[in-house]
Formats: structure tokens, C-alpha cells, sequence
């Protein structure tokens, strides 16, 4: 028995808590201190020890009621806590984690995370990398790429034996693609390290795949991209991934959509985004402007005269597909006047001519700003 630390603390619970919550902490405590979660780590181990100890105590009404009462003292002189190999309650540390776990605790640590032990193990799933432009988010796009994925070997049908002849039992773990080892009180089980767990031998390796069973190889597929889609949009191709071992099923295939940046538009969902530079003239008196729109076509936009840098125009169905959908997102036009550069004498002569003539009235927001600064200087002049 431990000499060390109080159950409630190695547990992690207070001295008030009622069984569910003794139960919970100390299944997530097994898991994580459990010898085959940490190999060759003896403080892992003796913290493992540790936990056991203290839950075949907290877990025991009449156990928790002593040791409440008396500490680890109502133990000692023969009155062991009831834990350990012979101890009332529990055989051996499996018997304690099949009571809690309901069974089977210890191939939660040995059995793949894909398919029963011993069976057919599920194949890998591949990742590919697609790169498509805004256009082709738009309209949809069909391609062909090509996977290296791992396949079945075709001379042993995926066996790895030599000629497809027939497995033998392994001769280390009998068939249970396991092994079991008695560590003190611990009853240990891990994967066989002669047959990694498949339960069956190899008598002659498959020269063709070095008795692995399968082989990589490129495989070319044609993939539809539909409307809509979306940078960073992950699409699934079921049962195009590396092929399962011993005729296991085959992982699946995801593609990861890219939309390169394009030069005109941006995108915000199904909206599309565009800067018009407009002619300061234009903008001044009024007009139309025409713009380009994703699906190739034209449309025009109308100027309001006066119309200021940053105004928006808002053309309705004219931006992306909405994916599964015939619906179109909107395009918003926003206006970035522009001033002339590289002018002549003469139109600098009638520039001039033209600001000398305009009043305030026509820069309505330049007569407000300055009427804010003279408030402002006004407010904060010396001995105010």
C-alpha cells in the first residue's frame, strides 16, 4: 500500500464527492497513466499503481467510511485496502478495469483504431491539393489529377505471401494477434511484435511487395468541382484513398479546394467586390461606366453627378453561384474618383479657370471641414 499521498488527491477529487464523480476521474486518469499509454516510464507506473489503490478504496463504501475515519491506518496490520493480487474485490488489475470499463478495457489500448483486432485494417485517407481560379469557382470545373496511393499487390492479391499461399497461425501469440505478460500485479497485453497484431504468419514474403502486401502506384481520376465552392472547401471522394491491408476497405480521398486571388474581384460568400476608377469629370457631372462581371459579361453602372470616392453601387445577380443553388450572390461596385495626372498648359489654364469660378457651394464637404477647424482652434485658443 502507498505511504504517500491522500486518496481524494490522487484521485483529484474533493473529500465530498459522491461515486459518479470518483468513477469518471478515475477512468480518465487509467487511460491516461496506463503502461501501454506509456511505455518503459516507471513513474508512469507507479502513479498507475498509485490510482488503482486509491479507487479500490474511494470506490468501496465501507472502505471510504474506514478510511475517512482512520486514514491509511485502518489498513495497516493485515487490513490491506482491498487491491492487488488476492485482495477481496479484485483478482488482479484487469479484473478492477474490466469492473469500471465494462469489459474489454484492455484492447482499448491494443486493438486499432480502424476495425476489430485481428480483422482487416481500414485503409489511409490521402489529402490533394487543388488550385482553381475564381472563374472556375464560379461555372464549376472538371479535371483530371493524379494520386500515388498505396494498392493491392496483384501477385499475392494483397496477402504479402508468396503466390497467395495460404497464412499460418503465428507461432508467438497463437492466432490472438496478442500477448499477455504478468509485470507483478500487473497483467499486461500488447500487440504481438512477431505479427503486429494480425494473428498470422508469413511463411515466404511476396517478392513483389516485400510481403507488405501492397505497392504504391499513380492512379489518374477525373474530378467534378461543383459551382460555388469556396476557398478552403474539402471535398471527399469516397474510397479513392490507399488500399486496406489483408482486403480491408479503402480510406477515402479529400480534396482541398484553393481560389487563386483575382485581379478585379473579391470575393465575401456569394458577393463579389470591385474598384471603378472614374474620371474626376465624370464623376462631377454624371454618367454611366461599364464593368466587367464574372461570368464574362458586361454591365453598366449609373453615375450620379457629384458622386464622392468610395460611393457603392449595389448590381443585383451578378455575383458567385451559390453552391447546390441557381441563386447568384450581388456585385458591389465602389467608386474611386480620379484625379488627372500629366496635364497640359491649356487644361491646367482651364483647371484654373474653373476653381477660380467655383464657390463654396460646389465642395460642400471642404467648406464643413474647415468650419470644424476654426471651431476647433476657437475652443483651444490661449486663455480659454
Amino acid at each position: 500500500m502507498s505511504a504517500g499521498r491522500d486518496y481524494y488527491e490522487i484521485l483529484g477529487v474533493p473529500r465530498d464527492a459522491d461515486a459518479a464523480a470518483i468513477k469518471s476521474s478515475f477512468r480518465k486518469l487509467a487511460m491516461k497513466l496506463h503502461p501501454d499509454q506509456n511505455p518503459g516510464c516507471k513513474v508512469s507506473e507507479e502513479k498507475f499503481k498509485e490510482l488503482g489503490e486509491a479507487y479500490a478504496v474511494l470506490s468501496d463504501p465501507e472502505k471510504r467510511a474506514q478510511y475517512d475515519r482512520f486514514g491509511k491506518a485502518a489498513f495497516q496490520n493485515g487490513g490491506g485496502p482491498g487491491f492487488g493480487p488476492g485482495a477481496a474485490g479484485f483478482s488482479d488489475f484487469s479484473d478492477l478495469f474490466n469492473e469500471i470499463f465494462g469489459g474489454g478495457f484492455e484492447e482499448m489500448f491494443t486493438r486499432g483504431a480502424r476495425g476489430p483486432r485481428n480483422g482487416p485494417a481500414r485503409g489511409a485517407d490521402l489529402r490533394y491539393d487543388v488550385e482553381i481560379t475564381l472563374e472556375q469557382a464560379f461555372r464549376g470545373n472538371e479535371r483530371e489529377i493524379v494520386v500515388p496511393r498505396a494498392q493491392a499487390c496483384e501477385p499475392c492479391k494483397g496477402s504479402g505471401s508468396e503466390g497467395n499461399a495460404p497464412l499460418e497461425t503465428c507461432a508467438t501469440c497463437q492466432g490472438a494477434g496478442q500477448v499477455r505478460a504478468q509485470q507483478g500485479m500487473f497483467r499486461m497485453v500488447r500487440t504481438c511484435p512477431a505479427c503486429h497484431g494480425r494473428g498470422q504468419a508469413i511463411k515466404t514474403p511476396c517478392r513483389s511487395c516485400g510481403g507488405r502486401g501492397q505497392v504504391q502506384k499513380e492512379r489518374t481520376l477525373s474530378v467534378k468541382i461543383p459551382p460555388g465552392v469556396e476557398d478552403g472547401t474539402r471535398i471527399r471522394l469516397s474510397g479513392e484513398g490507399d488500399s486496406g491491408a489483408r482486403g480491408g476497405p479503402p480510406g477515402d480521398l479529400y480534396l482541398f479546394l484553393s481560389v487563386k486571388p483575382h485581379p478585379l474581384f473579391e470575393r465575401d460568400g456569394a458577393d463579389l467586390y470591385c474598384r471603378a476608377p472614374t474620371p474626376m469629370c465624370k464623376a462631377a457631372l454624371g454618367g454611366e461606366i461599364e464593368i466587367p462581371t464574372i461570368d464574362g459579361e458586361r454591365t453598366r453602372v449609373s453615375i450620379p453627378a457629384g458622386a464622392q470616392t468610395g460611393r457603392r453601387f449595389r448590381v443585383k445577380g451578378k455575383g458567385m453561384t451559390h453552391l447546390r443553388s441557381r441563386e447568384r450572390g450581388d456585385l458591389h461596385v465602389e467608386l474611386l474618383v480620379e484625379t488627372p495626372v500629366n496635364l497640359t498648359a491649356k487644361q491646367k489654364r482651364l483647371l484654373e479657370e474653373f476653381s477660380r469660378d467655383c464657390g463654396e457651394e460646389a465642395h460642400p464637404q471642404t467648406r464643413g471641414f474647415f468650419d470644424n477647424v476654426k471651431k476647433f482652434f476657437d475652443a483651444n485658443a490661449p486663455g480659454r
